[in-house]
């Protein structure tokens, strides 16, 4: 959708051509319980759309997208009763972090202070040249390293670390891994930059906002229209392709030189999610207060122990205590449920395609921070990586990112052509590409910029 808006805003004449009956892709929502409980089937908790800078430039609050601020970002249960918390203000977090407070504004109050300049060079291919090179030197030294052995270099206290590991487990990589700290670094500062708000209504408000304003530009959308083939598209002067190497090759095969499907088809996916939705009697009775503030919270324990989940990943066997993202929206909008009701949802990570059900699992996850926790269950939805797969094809495996996040496919995602493809007018604009997974824009918005360029050289 961002990708059409700048060709649209260009002056092209612009459509959208999306498989399912609904656009919106990993933001969408709807019913998946019971009547009135409205559900997030993908993305909920949104810090990148709030500080994307493409959507920065559009106006989407005319268009009807209302940002939800929690009261806390996040929180992240302990097994003692209390919870670490990220607060939007640093100045409270720090103070929450008791002695590993003055660390951790050491190593986040500049990434916060300069948020508007740090985010669009990470949001950028990280083959340019960065705008401010000692700030992204800076953020560099932090977010290179393994984020295990980091926190426990930097943080003395089983809170702060459990809080950035929580973080850093975001990157669908086992926290030993090379580049799994800067999930950790650049969520929290995000969290005291913009917060991790929700949207009024659901994610689906994102997509509606983005299709609203493309409208408005004399763009049009044509659901329910898979495209199989690059050939059903005529003589289109542009054409950008919102998918993964795996169905690009679907789409144009027949017409990519050797080299380059090689290429694509060397492309790795990482882990998959299992993804549970609940529609509650009650809200979720958290042990610790500060969780009933928060629209995320981390469940997982210690961070040795979300290490050791994250760990089985590269395995086939998922963890038997797995670390779990649970977001609460109805809590701050009452839009998603009957009056007195609630929504959540939980996901864990799993093994690419795993099979495995992980729904007992992440409900006993869940009990152990929230004693009386099933009791309040009134009817429950589980997606597995392959219903996932289903429902967007380009969450391949239940790869919720786009491709494993590994430094190599960061930088090179998912070739050394990037958004390019050796077809003329012809350009790839998905997760797949810089800066990979998320609700932000970007990856289309430098797609068709790319694009413009070309087609401007021409």
């Amino acid at each position: 959708m961002t990708a059409a808006i700048v060709l649209a805003k260009a002056g092209l004449r612009t459509t959208v051509f999306e498989a399912q009956p609904t656009i919106g892709g990993g933001a969408r929502s709807a019913e998946l319980t019971l009547p009135g409980f409205v559900h997030d089937i993908c993305s909920a908790i949104h810090p990148w759309a709030a500080s994307s800078p493409a959507f920065a430039t559009f106006p989407l609050a005319q268009h009807g997208l209302q940002w939800i601020q929690p009261p806390l970002p996040l929180a992240h249960p302990l097994d003692d009763g209390s919870a670490a918390v990220l607060a939007m203000p640093l100045d409270e977090t720090c103070a929450r972090l008791g002695e590993d407070g003055a660390a951790y504004r050491r190593a986040m109050a500049p990434l916060v202070q300069r948020w508007g300049e740090l985010l669009p060079m990470i949001q950028a291919p990280l083959l340019r040249l960065p705008a401010h090179p000692w700030l992204m030197a800076r953020f560099g030294a932090l977010a290179f390293w393994p984020a295990a052995p980091e926190a426990r270099l930097l943080f003395r206290t089983e809170a702060a670390r459990a809080l950035f590991a929580g973080n850093a487990a975001h990157s669908v990589l086992p926290l030993e891994a090379l580049g799994s700290a800067a999930f950790g670094w650049i969520l929290a500062a995000a969290g005291h930059a913009v917060g991790w708000p929700i949207p009024r209504g659901g994610s689906q408000a994102i997509a509606n906002a983005l299709a609203s304003y493309f409208e408005s530009l004399g763009g049009r959308i044509a659901v329910n229209s898979p495209i199989r083939s690059l050939d059903e598209l005529g003589d289109a002067s542009l054409v950008l392709c919102d998918v993964t190497p795996r169905q690009f090759l679907a789409l144009a095969g027949h017409r990519l030189p050797d080299r380059f499907s090689r290429q694509l088809e060397a492309y790795r996916y990482g882990p998959g999610v299992f993804k549970v939705d609940w529609a509650l009697r009650a809200p979720i009775p958290w042990t610790a207060a500060d969780c009933a503030r928060a629209g995320t919270v981390h469940v997982g324990g210690s961070l040795d122990e979300i290490a050791a989940s994250e760990r089985t990943l590269a395995g086939t066997t998922p963890s038997d205590r797995p670390f779990l993202l649970v977001a609460q929206p109805s809590l701050f909008d009452a839009s998603r449920a009957p009056a007195g009701q609630h929504t959540a949802w939980a996901y864990c990570h799993v093994p690419h395609a795993s099979t495995a059900d992980m729904t007992g699992r992440i409900e006993s996850q869940v009990e152990r921070f929230a004693p009386g926790f099933r009791a309040r269950i009134l009817a429950r939805h589980t997606m597995t990586p392959a219903d996932l797969e289903r429902h967007n094809a380009n969450l391949v495996g239940g790869d919720i990112t786009g491709g494993a996040q590994d430094l190599r496919q960061l930088v090179l995602r998912p070739t050394r052509l990037l958004y390019r493809t050796p077809l003329d007018g012809v350009f790839l604009c998905s997760s797949s590409t810089p800066p990979g997974g998320a609700v932000h824009g970007m990856c289309g918005f430098h797609a068709a910029h790319a694009a413009l360029r070309q087609r401007n050289a021409r």
